[in-house]
């Protein structure tokens, strides 16, 4: 409403000041887009706002990563890039295979190969 306002203000007061003429309409126009584009950014925003951010280890299961040092069954791999401590649930694995995440151990995250289908790791649940 003070964006409003303002525009209002400076249509009837500053504008005629320079000897600048706009006519009611072009203000009507000028106001009511305005308006759409609050109503629309509110909505917008709103959502955004809204939307849970997905963060930490669980939001790493189901992502794929290179492994930067051997698995052997335990090593590195860089996910997101960001290197993380890994454990191989699929026997030792080389340098540069991609692996996907299937859970985790405390801070050590759980791969497999990535071409295997079965993305659980056996016998465990994805997190501890």
């Amino acid at each position: 409403m003070a964006v409003e306002f303002a525009f209002y203000a400076i249509w009837r007061w500053v504008l005629p000041e320079f000897d600048i003429q706009i006519p009611l309409w072009g203000l009507i126009a000028v106001m009511t887009f305005w308006a759409a584009f609050a109503v629309v950014d509110f909505i917008f925003i709103t959502r955004i706002l809204r939307r849970q951010a997905l963060v930490g280890l669980p939001a790493m299961v189901g992502s794929r990563g290179r492994v930067r040092s051997p698995l052997s069954p335990e090593g590195q791999v860089m996910i997101k890039g960001e290197l993380w401590g890994a454990k191989s649930i699929d026997g030792n694995i080389d340098i540069g295979e991609m692996v996907a995440v299937v859970g985790q151990d405390g801070l050590q995250l759980i791969v497999r190969r990535a071409g295997t289908s079965n993305l659980k790791a056996p016998g465990s649940s994805p997190t501890r």
